[in-house]
């Protein structure tokens, strides 16, 4: 019996020892960073996973190569182009997404094409939220989408803030206020160069939405509705028109300048 006894009391003790040992599991930080899986949307290889569609062509006609994939990075060229007319286009992650965080880097290289609008100079985005690719029409040249805008400087000391927000097809709400306006500076500096720029951007639903230029918030707001200026007036769109915009696809934009991304990933959160 009093072996019996020594060889229980060892177990348990062993028992004890291991758990006091293992670290605890409501330790909310090491959850979280368990549970963090970053989704890499850009493979540095290739266009796998994305749709392309370029204004007054069909989907997946990705004219001139203007989109395409050089020493790792995503770029939009121009380098075949004769004119760009009104060849808008934009290049779609294949899944839609509601609440996350997107991370990616971008610059402005080279000049516009010669034909481009002035106003598109260092001129670009990111669409979130954005309707599916295979709803654009064929003539349609943005996407109803929330755009998350970037800008680069033009001249040494004139003020063009990144990270701006511009709203095709929809409205939002800040500050308790509906902001009908298209395009909303944020509070972002001006970048002059062709230095690589981080973008991080906050997506919880419709109810906070951010963005961040190289580790700063720059602009917030929430409640996205469909409506406004570039709204469709198909019958499939009338219907929506006030409806809460949650989710949608994510996209990125060819307007006439030269611009490189890479490093795109994202992290779906949990509610």
């Amino acid at each position: 019996m009093k072996f019996y006894a020594k060889a229980f009391v060892l177990l348990l003790m062993s028992s004890l020892l291991v758990n006091c040992l293992k670290k605890p599991t409501n330790d909310k930080k090491a959850v979280s960073e368990v549970s963090e899986e970053w989704i890499q949307l850009f493979n540095g290889r290739d266009l796998d996973g994305w749709m392309v569609k370029i204004n007054e062509y069909s989907l997946e006609e990705n004219i001139h190569n203007t989109f395409r994939v050089e020493d790792g990075v995503m770029k939009v060229s121009y380098d075949d182009y004769e004119k760009f007319g009104k060849s808008y286009g934009h290049i779609f992650y294949k899944d839609p997404y509601s609440n996350y965080r997107l991370k990616l880097q971008y610059r402005f290289v080279g000049k516009q094409v010669a034909d481009g609008q002035e106003w598109a100079r260092k001129n670009s985005g990111v669409m979130i939220h954005s309707q599916s690719p295979e709803s654009m029409l064929l003539d349609q040249e943005f996407p109803i989408s929330l755009e998350v805008q970037l800008l680069g400087g033009l001249e040494r000391g004139v003020e063009r803030p990144t990270g701006n927000l511009c709203t095709p097809g929809t409205h939002v709400m800040m500050n308790n206020e509906l902001i009908t306006e298209h395009c909303i500076n944020s509070s972002s500096k001006t970048y002059y160069g062709e230095e690589w720029i981080d973008l991080e951007i906050l997506v919880k639903r419709d109810s906070i939405i951010s963005h961040m230029i190289n580790g700063k918030e720059v602009i917030r707001y929430s409640k996205p509705t469909f409506g406004g200026e570039f709204f469709s007036e198909v019958k499939e769109w009338k219907s929506k028109k006030g409806k809460p915009v949650t989710e949608g696809y994510i996209a990125l934009q060819s307007e006439s300048h030269p611009i490189e991304f890479r490093k795109i990933e994202l992290l779906e959160l949990v509610d």
